[in-house]
């Protein structure tokens, strides 16, 4: 059965993985991903925040600014 291109970016993405882990030991693999704090927020979510209240903000000070 052949792979689709979905299973070989999958399987490309678990090769650069392993190739990464080689020939390190557990305490440096564990403390390599302790070093790299995750955000609590995507980026995309973030992004939308921002527009959201930056885009509220810059339409009231248009609105004040041709309304006067």
């Amino acid at each position: 059965m052949a792979q689709t291109p979905q299973q070989r970016r999958a399987n490309a993405k678990f090769a650069k993985e392993q190739d990464a882990r080689r020939g390190k030991s557990e305490e440096q693999l564990k403390k390599r991903a302790k070093d790299q704090p995750k955000s609590p927020i995507s980026p995309i979510w973030l992004a939308i925040l921002g527009f959201v209240v930056f885009g509220g903000l810059i339409f009231e000070v248009l609105s004040r600014l041709f309304t006067s």
